[in-house]
């Protein structure tokens, strides 16, 4: 029933009886009647689609509004008698027969009351008791006509059982969802139930209870806010027989599609993240004055209306609406835009297309001014805002470019006063065909309930309005003070403080460690006040708004940093944890998560469909991001940022919210901000009802997102918040974007003001650093500050600043290397970081990061040198300090890399010094070269001096300064006593037993093997079972205890960034090892089957990768010497050595941990075969290694090297003196398997190596293995072949066998000739077996003897010093050679030949050059770098001279290795009987004019430059250009397979004699320089070699021109063009073409190099 004061009460019906009508009942439970089928009418349920039968209304007690039925209404007029006159019961009536479906019903007819006046009758329903209508009897219903005198409105109501009775009434506009309501909603609900007051619905409002929290009420929760049993029961049996309905409600209900309801934009505001959700509902009606402050409402469609039409009504309606408001004194909005009923749900959001705003905007300024009196036009346009465009989005989030236009009215006191406003109303009429404009007349308007009223046509209330205006204009007065009097008050700010650091209150020094932004659509005019995200480095952004790329909150972050944009679907682990980070470029960008489609295509869901269409996706990127080997556990902060109203209980972010909260097992990682209540109550209730979880104390809302980011930024220091600054040149200096700065991630920038401003824990930092940690620029700064003493100067600080460094800064090469080789410990990277602190002012200083993806660090290195110099004309150099390189190869790749950088962005004058600080293994200082210094354990007087001062200043600000073993290392000068000392007394009561003792042992193994290790803080803590600290960090010293003296913590970087720990100092971690063996009997072996075996070491944790790779590394990494590259890593050789045999179990265990590795396969199978010598095993694991990695040419290396082993051991295992026929079978069947293997690691090699030459950062060297190892099984063969009685014992046999492996006689030639072939025949059967190998095993040996060569000869490193692995390699060739010449260069039967019609002299003069490796042009020129006799050469040419006689008829190749021959002899000894360079010159002509295969035409081609380059004395060659062009590109083709990662080796280099005196030998450059062969490496390298004035003045130096990348050399032939390639092409980087240079010219086989090159 309507209750005690409703209009049941009016209509004289008793209070205890229940007036029913058909498909409405005046109840709290709605019920829903289908109209019959062709009656146009939708289904109606409740009372709120009344509305559309209803054109009036009347105002009950409660001041509701309500139709003609009775039935709340919120837009129809409040003048009911009005409403009503002529006639209009009657038109009522027949709407509503027709609306009802009933009318056809007898029982439905109308009749006038003797005393009711016209069209005063009234309608009722009843129970039908009688027969009227027999059709509708059944239903319960009957309508009867009463008089008008007893009620004033018409009555409707239905029977209901007594089992389905409610307490109450609906209310036309409440959302069908309970969960949709607000609190004005439940108010109005409460006051629509019987027994129930309004103190009761007051108490409900002020407790701010909405629809979600109704429905989590329980009676006690009433009764204990104040409500009275009875109503308490009441309320709760209403609201479950609402939801109870709700569940069982017909389909057909069209409210069932209305959208959420939402609210109005903010009343005054014009630049809130706030848009409208098409086909949601305003949950505001259409309404009269209320509190004068509380802004009325009106709605229009503007659907119907012509577009020539449009901006005539939005003049007129917004003109009416205003005058209205004005003359009532109240705010108010009117909406265009907004749907009404009967075509769409009242308050439903249209939205209207909009060409120009502008237009709104100027055209209703202009109608102000021409409707309003002239005295009141500047009210007017203050009280009337100008036009508010409110953008609609779809129901996907994506912008439907349509908008809500709202014009907000506010008559202020100020402004108003006592006025009254009326307004012009013009008219027009035809008189006599001529159109004329009436004289204006006036209006005044007033609000009326839902509408506006004209007053000035009814004189008397007109007249009392005026009369009133005085006490309204006083109570508008009253509530605009009592509105500004309410001063927020908050306490949020400190909360939020507290909450974003996790405690700790300072984000320099918080807690969380990551942040994880989850936001929703976002609006412009917010981006300003969001800067905080920016700061937070968020790993990850999860958006939900699909046009955040466009103009969104991407677009705002990808101005301010980096980011890195992804679907969902990529965060699905498909492969390894990390390879999925990597490609996520997880620790490098924020990962930027679309998580409603925007990017790659894939369109956005609606809200209902979202999760269906992509909830799974979004929740393998939550699963992902909370893995504990991903972000750190407890360690990150998900923050919840609202930029928009979250109202749906389907909404994307509430099921996000949960999924969080499922992974994260609470709130107290969460953080929800937005910035005004509704959206906090919403989101609270949504929460609440979905989780089950009230996160009212993990929300701020209280605060506006200007104070939420200044509160953030303020926790940061001032050094964080401050700009930075790179130094320019002249002491200029330049902001250094953030941006910027960021996209530099794989270098640690140094900028000139660093440091200042901050406020980090002095004493903190300095601890760390003394008790080993790495050196932070903060000591620096700090030993700056006044009354601190200064960071202690090594002596080798002012050599290196004021010496190396202008020298090198001097040389005219891109990039440069300085080396800074250091003892483990003894303060080699603090030097290197002191010096580019030193320096911070005058380069641009950085530490490289990473040192995995080259071509990106020399990306970024360059972007570094040319930051903010718009010409690419740097003017300061960029100093990159690279610590930890544990292979020199790689700097020089990284050197080679930033060079092309240097000469691809074509930067001139471009200037790179790299500070390479390496760890020397040997403790003597050696002495400095131009680029290398070095620095070792033994400190100088004036050193322990300044260490002595810095004690005393630590001894005063440090308590524990006795614990500072870094520091207190050093001022002992490095004593081995010392240490051991420390070391014995720290680990004096060592336990395995104990888990802090366990890691402690484990970190001491690692870092003794593995100098960059560590193990995450994380781990160590889950080891512990120590739980994460809830705020504040972790101290050293309560997770290791009497071991924390000898660990730091510091930052590390996997996946993302972690704090890791770390032994301090190698010789500490190699002290405490020994003291393990030697007093705990914990063994090498012990200790690292418990690294391999303990499965909680490897669970999801931080730097789980990293640890991984560590242990890896120590099982398998190998160190190459000068003698022999050693077969297995340190750690698996000493623990051979400490206990034999345990090495077995260490590498079962490796292969259990590593289950599918390939090289750790590998390194069991080469283990087996070396150690162990047991074959088959081997070969099982070799085979299961190239089975993991079949294209890998090294992993397919080790089953051949397997076989080659097999081999030697079968060999070397027979004693006798000569070979069984079984054990020969045996034997080469294992060769030739070898041969085959060795062929394929060729192959493979080969393949790899063309691939390498599209990846221009990829500088691995040929695997020359294969070539190498089908070598070592030819000698084995020979040495095998050597113990059949066929090929032995006598010199004959020896020669025989000689021409059987040459090919030059088959095994059946050979038994034929064997006197003892019946003896030997078995032997023969089996050779015959393999006559293929063993006839074609001179020819496969002399190849890979010769393409070696080729490669070793004309191919070495940039800096001109072969690489440890090559000069093993080297070795073993020169070994393997001179078994080959024994066997095929060794002439001991000269009968035997005599009598095969040799050329015994010919012969023997062959032999010789391939005896010496001269019978190739690589061998030739191998004379000048090897140590050879000038007689030998002397012999090689006067041999060549021999056979390069007509009568001898020798090939073109053997003339063109005569022209070679001749002239290194000529280089070497000019004096000597060479052949005249004329001579010379006329050979060269001939054999110029034939016709050549292309590899000797390569070789032909580099003599022929070298000899044809111009000169006074000769006339130039007009055919010198065309074999330049030649040769280069027979360079390419011929050594294609080998020259990745190599430079060509300059054989000869152009000097100021003539003939051969203008062939310079690179010996004789050596020869200029004193000091050892790496002084001149270091030279050459840098290019500081063309600077000796020796050098100089043996050195021709010519003149040329710039062409694109290449120089022309200036002749004296005006045609000629000789083209030369610069050996560093960033010396011509930037230069105009047709600059003129001057150079040096080096001759090398791919053609001639400028050297030294300066700009004339």
């Amino acid at each position: 029933m309507l209750g005690p004061h409703g209009p049941a009460a009016a209509s004289g019906v008793p209070q205890n009886q229940n007036p029913a009508v058909g498909p409405f009942q005046c109840d709290s439970v709605p019920y829903c009647r289908c109209p019959p089928p062709g009656s146009e009418i939708a289904a109606l349920k409740g009372t709120a689609d009344l509305t559309a039968t209803a054109t009036c209304s009347s105002i009950d007690k409660r001041c509701g509004e309500h139709g003609p039925l009775g039935l709340y209404v919120s837009n129809i007029p409040r003048s009911l008698d009005k409403a009503l006159s002529e006639g209009s019961a009657g038109r009522y009536q027949q709407t509503l027969t027709m609306r009802l479906g009933l009318s056809d019903c007898p029982a439905f007819s109308s009749s006038s009351g003797s005393n009711s006046p016209p069209g005063g009758d009234q309608w009722t329903a009843q129970l039908l008791s009688s027969p009227e209508c027999p059709k509708h009897a059944a239903e319960g219903l009957m309508i009867r006509q009463q008089s008008r005198s007893s009620a004033s409105c018409i009555q409707i109501g239905e029977a209901i059982p007594p089992n389905h009775a409610s307490p109450g009434v609906t209310v036309g506009d409440l959302p069908p969802d309970i969960t949709d309501w607000n609190k004005y909603h439940v108010k109005e609900w409460v006051l629509t139930l019987k027994d129930v007051d309004v103190s009761t619905a007051e108490m409900l409002f002020d407790q701010d209870i909405h629809g979600s929290s109704l429905l989590l009420l329980e009676k006690s929760d009433l009764t204990g806010m104040g409500v009275k049993l009875g109503p308490a029961k009441l309320i709760i049996h209403a609201r479950d027989e609402w939801s109870n309905v709700k569940r069982v409600e017909p389909t057909c209900s069209t409210n069932q599609l209305a959208g959420k309801s939402t609210k109005p934009y903010p009343f005054g505001r014009y630049h809130d993240a706030f848009r409208y959700v098409k086909g949601s509902i305003l949950d505001v009606p259409e309404s009269g004055t209320l509190d004068l402050i509380e802004p009325c409402h009106e709605f229009k469609g503007f659907y119907n209306t012509p577009d020539e039409a449009k901006m005539n009504k939005f003049i007129s309606e917004v003109l009416r609406f205003a005058a209205a408001c004005m003359n009532s004194r109240t705010n108010g909005t009117i909406h265009f835009g907004i749907g009404d009923k009967p075509d769409f749900v009242h308050g439903e959001v249209l939205g209207v297309a909009i060409d120009d705003k502008e237009e709104y905007i100027t055209k209703l300024k202009s109608a102000i001014d021409e409707n309003f009196e002239h005295k009141h036009k500047d009210a007017a346009q203050k009280c009337i805002k100008p036009p508010r465009f409110v953008e609609v989005l779809n129901r996907n989030e994506t912008s439907s470019n349509e908008f809500v236009i709202e014009v907000d009215i506010e008559p202020k006191f100020a402004i108003c006063e006592e006025n009254i406003y009326q307004t012009y109303n013009t008219k027009k009429a035809k008189k006599k065909n001529k159109e004329t404009e009436s004289q204006p007349s006036k209006i005044f308007y007033i609000r009326d309930g839902g509408s506006s009223r004209n007053l000035l046509a009814i004189t008397m209330e007109y007249k009392q309005f005026i009369d009133q205006m005085p006490q309204l204009s006083q109570l508008r007065k009253n509530a605009e003070e009592k509105h500004s009097e309410t001063i927020k008050s908050t306490t949020q700010g400190s909360r939020l403080t507290h909450m974003i650091t996790g405690g700790t209150l300072s984000l320099d020094k918080s807690h969380f460690e990551r942040y994880i932004i989850v936001t929703n659509k976002s609006h412009p005019s917010l981006f300003e006040n969001l800067r905080f995200l920016v700061e937070f480095e968020p790993t990850a952004v999860l958006d939900f708004d699909p046009e955040s790329a466009e103009h969104g909150l991407l677009s705002y972050f990808d101005e301010q940093t980096t980011v890195s944009p992804h679907l969902p679907a990529k965060y699905k682990i498909m492969e390894g944890v990390k390879e999925t980070a990597i490609k996520l470029e997880l620790p490098k960008n924020t990962s930027w998560v679309f998580c409603n489609g925007g990017i790659d295509n894939e369109e956005p869901s609606d809200i209902n469909q979202w999760f269906i269409d992509k909830g799974a996706s979004v929740r393998d990127v939550i699963s992902f991001l909370c893995r504990k080997d991903v972000l750190p556990n407890k360690r990150f902060l998900v923050i919840f940022l609202l930029l928009s109203t979250v109202r749906e209980k389907m909404d994307p972010l509430v099921e996000t919210f949960s999924m969080f909260l499922q992974e994260l097992k609470n709130t107290g990682q969460i953080l929800c901000l937005c910035d005004n209540e509704n959206a906090f109550t919403s989101w609270k209730d949504l929460i609440e009802a979905r989780c089950g979880v009230n996160i009212s104390g993990r929300c701020i809302y209280e605060l506006s997102f200007a104070e939420v980011n200044g509160t953030i930024l303020s926790l940061w220091s001032e050094n964080r918040r401050a700009i930075r600054f790179l130094p320019c040149g002249g002491e200029s200096k330049v902001p250094l974007e953030k941006k910027f700065e960021r996209s530099l991630n794989a270098l640690e920038v140094l900028c000139v003001n660093q440091c200042e401003g901050g406020n980090e824990d002095r004493v903190a930092i300095e601890e760390n650093f003394y008790k080993g940690g790495n050196v932070s620029w903060w000591n620096f700064h700090f030993s700056e500050q006044p009354g601190s003493t200064p960071f202690i100067k090594r002596d080798k600080f002012d050599y290196i600043m004021n010496t190396v460094i202008p020298e090198l800064c001097s040389l005219t090469k891109a990039c440069v290397l300085l080396n800074l080789l250091h003892v483990p410990g003894c303060g080699g990277t603090t030097l290197a970081k002191h010096v580019l602190w030193a320096l911070r002012d005058k380069f641009r200083c950085a530490v490289l990061r990473t040192k995995s993806d080259f071509a990106d660090v020399a990306d970024q290195v360059i972007k570094l040198v040319i930051y903010t110099y718009d010409e690419k004309t740097p003017r300061i150099p960029v100093l990159l300090m690279m610590d930890d390189f544990d292979d020199m190869e790689k700097v020089y790749d990284l050197q080679q890399v930033i060079e092309k950088e240097c000469t691809e962005k074509n930067i001139q004058s471009a200037k790179v010094i790299l500070l390479n600080c390496m760890r020397s293994d040997s403790s003597e200082v050696t002495e400095p070269t131009p680029n290398t210094v070095s620095i070792g354990n033994n400190l100088s007087d004036k050193e322990l001096e300044l260490f002595q001062v810095k004690l005393k200043e630590i001894e005063k600000t440090h308590r524990n300064f006795e614990t500072f073993y870094g520091f207190m290392f050093m001022k002992e000068n490095f004593k081995k006593e010392y240490v051991e000392g420390v070391v014995q007394n720290t680990l004096k009561n060592f336990s395995m037993g104990q888990k802090n003792a366990q890691l402690f042992a484990v970190l001491v193994l690692l870092k003794v093997y593995c100098r960059g290790s560590s193990l995450s803080m994380t781990l160590c803590l889950d080891v512990l079972d120590q739980p994460q600290p809830v705020c504040g960090g972790v101290k050293i010293d309560d997770v290791f205890g009497e071991f924390s003296s000898f660990i730091y913590s510091c930052w590390d970087q996997d996946k993302v960034k972690y704090i890791a720990v770390k032994i301090t100092y190698s010789v500490i971690a190699k002290h405490c090892l020994e003291e393990l063996i030697k007093t705990h009997n914990v063994t090498k072996a012990k200790l690292t089957n418990f690294l391999l075996t303990t499965d909680q070491l490897y669970e999801f944790t931080q730097g789980r990768d990293n640890l991984l790779q560590d242990v890896h590394n120590i099982l398998v990494k190998r160190f190459p010497s000068s003698k022999e590259f050693s077969k297995f890593s340190p750690l698996i050789q000493q623990v051979a050595k400490e206990t034999p045999g345990q090495e077995e179990m260490v590498l079962e265990n490796a292969s259990k941990r590593f289950q599918n590795d390939a090289v750790v396969f590998q390194l069991l199978a080469r283990y087996y075969y070396l150690k162990k010598k047991d074959f088959c095993v081997a070969k099982d694991w070799a085979r299961k290694a190239k089975d993991l990695s079949e294209d890998n040419s090294y992993i397919a290396d080790t089953l051949a090297q397997v076989f080659k082993h097999d081999l030697k051991n079968e060999i070397s295992n027979c004693r006798e003196e000569l070979i069984s026929p079984e054990k020969l079978l045996i034997c080469l069947k294992t060769a030739q398997s070898a041969m085959e293997a060795f062929q394929l690691t060729q192959n493979l090699a080969k393949r790899e190596s063309l691939q390498r030459l599209n990846c221009r950062t990829n500088n691995s060297p040929f695997n020359t293995s294969g070539c190498l190892g089908e070598i070592q099984v030819g000698v084995m063969v020979t040495d095998l072949l050597g113990k059949t009685p066929v090929f032995s014992p006598d010199a004959v046999r020896h020669d025989i066998m000689s021409e059987v492996l040459s090919g030059n006689i088959t095994i059946e030639s050979t038994k034929k000739m064997d006197p003892q072939c019946s003896e030997n025949r078995e032997y023969y059967n089996i050779l015959r077996k393999f006559e293929n190998m063993l006839s074609n095993l001179k020819k496969t040996m002399k190849w890979n003897f010769d393409y070696l060569d080729k490669m070793y000869v004309n191919l070495g490193s940039i800096t001109g010093v072969k690489n440890n692995r090559e000069q093993v390699a080297q070795n073993e060739i020169s070994r393997c050679f001179e078994t080959y010449t024994k066997v095929f260069c060794k002439i001991a039967s000269e009968d035997l030949l005599k009598k095969n019609n040799f050329n015994l002299e010919l012969h023997q003069a062959r032999q010789f050059l391939e005896k010496e490796k001269a019978d190739t042009y690589s061998g030739i020129l191998d004379c000048l770098a090897k140590e050879i006799s000038t007689e030998t050469i002397e012999e090689i040419a006067k041999q060549y001279n021999f056979i390069c006689q007509s009568k001898h008829k020798p090939k073109t190749t053997e003339k063109i290795h005569m022209i070679y021959a001749n002239v290194v002899l000529g280089c070497i000894k000019p004096e000597s009987d060479v052949m005249s360079y004329q001579d010379l010159l006329h050979v060269l002509s001939e054999v110029l004019s034939k016709t050549h295969q292309e590899n000797e035409y390569f070789s032909l081609l580099f003599i022929a430059v070298v000899l044809l380059w111009p000169s006074p004395e000769h006339q130039v060659c007009s055919k010198l250009g065309t074999y330049i062009s030649q040769l280069q590109t027979s360079y390419y083709e011929q050594m294609k397979e080998v020259y990745n990662g190599k430079c060509p080796i300059i054989h000869f280099l152009l000097g100021k004699g003539s003939d051969y005196e203008s062939l310079v030998q690179i010996k004789t450059i050596q020869r200029c320089i004193t000091g050892a062969e790496e002084q001149f490496a270091s030279l050459w390298g840098n290019g500081q070699i063309w600077k000796n004035e020796k050098v100089r003045d043996l050195l021709q130096r010519v003149k040329g021109h710039v062409v694109h990348k290449r120089i022309l050399v200036d002749t004296s032939i005006l045609d000629l063009r000789l083209e030369v390639i610069p050996l560093f092409q960033s010396q011509i980087s930037g230069l105009w073409k047709g600059s003129k240079v001057s150079f040096f010219i080096g001759f090398s086989m791919r053609g001639p190099l400028a050297l030294d090159i300066e700009k004339l």
